[in-house]
C-alpha cells in the first residue's frame, strides 16, 4: 500500500508521520494547516460550519471531494470525529475499527456499561435525566464528543439548573446530542497508548494528559495536549488494563484508553478507537512511527521492540482568547520555532479555538513544562501584532 487517504477534523500528525513513514499521504480535514500542506501530496478542506457540526458533513459530499483527488487510494483511515460516519460504504479498504464496535465504544454511556460488566473501575454513569441518583460534585458531557471542550462539573443544584436551562437555549451541536452525568473522580488525567491486532495488544507508552491548563485556555476541561512518558508507579497496571481491555473489545491499529489516576489508583473514563493526540509526544519520546505501527498491525504483526523511553517530549495546545487572524510577519515567526498545526496566511481563528501546538523535548517532565510556556509566552507576544 502506498496512496493513503486520512480523514478527520485535525489530520496533521497521523499525516505527517505517515510521509515519515514513506507513505504517499494525503487528506480531507476542517483546518489544512499550513504543516499539512507541506507533508501531503494532496489535501481538500471540509466545509464544517462554525460549529464544526459533523451534521454538515454528508457522505455523498464526502466521496466528490474523494474523487477530486484522481488518485486511486489503497485505503482511507478515519480520523477524530469520522469514525462513525459510514465510510465502511465506500468502495475502499478502510483500516479502522468495525463501525458496529466504533459506535458502542465512542457512546460514553452504553461504554460505561460495558466497563461494569467487565468490572473494571469506571465513574458510575447515567443520562443527565437521571442525574439525581448521583452525589454531587459530577462531570456532565455529550456522550459522543470529544475534546472536553463542553464537559461541565456540576457542584450544586443551582448548576443543575443553570445546565438544563443552557441545553434548551443553546444552538451548540453538541449540546443537542444526548447528555450524560458522571460520577466526578478528582485526580491526574491520563492515558496509555496501544498498538493492537486481533490477538495481541501491546502498550507503547503511558502519557500526561494536559486538560484546562489556564496559560494555555480559559475552557476548564479542555484538552490542551500530553507529556510522554508520565512517571507514575501506576504505569505498569494502567499497560496491563489497557491491553485487556483493547484486546477484549477487539480493536485494531492505534488505540488509547484515557484515565484518571485517583488516590485509590487508575480509574478508566474512556477509550479513543483511531489515532490519539498524544501521537506527536508518543513518537518524539519514544522514536516509534505510530502510523507504520498501525499499519502493519492492520496485516496481524505488532513489530514496534521495546520501545523505551528516550526522552521526555510534549506537545501543548495554544487557544485564542480572542478573534484573531493569522498575518505572513506572525507566521515567519512561527515557522522559526517548534510548533505545529500552524494556520494559513488569512486565516480567522475564533476565540477559544486552537491557535497552534507548541512541541518540546528534554530530560525531564519540568524541562518539558518551562519549555512550553516560554514559547507559549512568545507566541502570544507576536499574536499581538495581530492587531497592528
Amino acid at each position: 500500500m502506498k496512496n493513503i487517504l486520512v480523514i478527520g477534523f485535525s489530520t496533521r500528525n497521523i499525516v505527517c508521520s505517515g510521509k515519515r513513514a514513506g507513505y504517499n499521504m494525503y487528506s480531507i480535514d476542517a483546518f489544512c494547516d499550513h504543516d499539512l500542506l507541506q507533508c501531503s501530496a494532496g489535501s481538500k478542506k471540509l466545509d464544517v460550519g462554525e460549529t464544526f457540526d459533523i451534521d454538515n458533513i454528508c457522505l455523498e459530499g464526502l466521496v466528490e471531494l474523494i474523487e477530486s483527488f484522481n488518485v486511486s487510494f489503497d485505503a482511507i483511515i478515519p480520523g477524530s470525529g469520522f469514525e462513525t460516519i459510514g465510510l465502511e460504504k465506500l468502495p475502499y479498504r478502510i483500516l479502522g475499527n468495525e463501525p458496529g464496535l466504533m459506535k458502542e465504544v465512542s457512546d460514553k454511556y452504553n461504554f460505561s456499561r460495558l466497563l461494569k460488566r467487565s468490572k473494571i473501575a469506571h465513574p458510575e454513569t447515567v443520562l443527565l435525566s437521571e442525574i439525581d441518583k448521583l452525589q454531587l460534585p459530577v462531570m456532565v458531557k455529550p456522550a459522543c464528543s470529544g475534546g472536553g471542550i463542553f464537559n461541565t462539573k456540576v457542584e450544586t443544584e443551582a448548576d443543575i439548573k443553570a445546565l438544563h436551562e443552557m441545553a434548551r437555549n443553546t444552538n451548540i451541536p453538541a449540546c443537542k446530542s444526548i447528555m450524560i452525568a458522571q460520577e466526578y473522580v478528582d485526580g491526574t488525567p491520563a492515558s496509555v497508548s496501544v498498538i493492537s491486532t486481533k490477538d495481541k495488544a501491546c502498550a507503547v507508552a503511558v502519557n500526561e494528559q494536559l486538560i484546562g491548563i489556564p496559560w494555555l485556555t480559559k475552557t476548564p476541561f479542555a484538552y490542551c495536549g500530553n507529556i510522554t512518558p508520565y512517571a507514575t508507579p501506576y504505569a505498569s497496571e494502567m499497560k496491563k488494563i489497557s491491553e485487556k481491555l483493547i484486546l477484549e473489545l477487539g480493536l485494531v491499529g492505534s488505540n488509547g484508553v484515557d484515565f484518571i489516576i485517583s488516590e485509590e489508583g487508575p480509574v478508566v473514563i474512556e477509550v479513543n478507537a483511531r489515532f490519539q493526540g498524544s501521537l506527536d509526544s508518543v513518537e518524539m519520546a519514544t522514536g516509534i512511527n505510530l502510523f507504520d505501527a498501525h499499519m502493519k498491525a492492520f496485516e496481524g504483526n505488532i513489530n514496534i521492540g521495546q520501545n523505551p523511553e528516550i526522552q521526555y517530549a510534549g506537545r501543548a495546545i495554544l487557544y485564542a482568547g480572542r478573534e484573531m487572524m493569522m498575518t505572513e510577519a506572525v507566521q515567519k515567526k512561527l515557522l522559526e520555532m517548534n510548533v505545529c498545526d500552524i494556520p494559513n496566511v488569512g486565516q480567522v481563528i475564533n476565540p477559544e479555538e486552537p491557535v497552534i501546538s507548541v512541541l518540546c523535548s528534554g530530560k525531564g517532565r519540568e524541562d518539558i513544562l518551562s519549555g512550553i510556556e516560554e514559547s507559549v509566552i512568545f507566541i502570544r507576544e507576536s499574536l499581538n501584532l495581530l492587531d497592528s
